[in-house]
């Protein structure tokens, strides 16, 4: 009987540990204010490339945004450079996915 529960605490350990390290692998989600500098729209006009100047770090980052609320945002000149953006986004193969895009000014 001892045997049985000893089994099975070890199997729920390496179970528990298994769970911690595929969550490590998802893409780390970052998050930042920053100034835009520079906006590129895509001659498609379904992606844009905006650099942000972080506020933090004062480096440059360029972000890929693909969400149309944002594209859209683009376009209409709601979002432009020299506005202060807070951005959350993942790095994926090399480059910074947008996951979220909008000013920090309220309205």
């Amino acid at each position: 009987m001892k045997r049985i529960y000893s089994i099975i605490f070890c199997l729920s350990i390496l179970f528990t540990g298994s769970l911690s390290l595929v969550n490590s692998a998802h893409a780390d989600e970052i998050k930042m204010v920053g100034v835009i500098t520079k906006i590129e729209m895509a001659a498609d006009g379904k992606s844009a490339t905006a650099i942000l100047k972080d506020n933090k770090t004062s480096e440059n980052v360029p972000i890929s945004i693909t969400d149309d609320l944002t594209l859209d945002k683009f376009k209409d000149h709601r979002i432009v450079e020299g506005d202060e953006i807070r951005c959350k986004f993942e790095k994926e193969n090399n480059k910074n996915n947008s996951k979220l895009f909008k000013k920090t000014a309220g309205c």
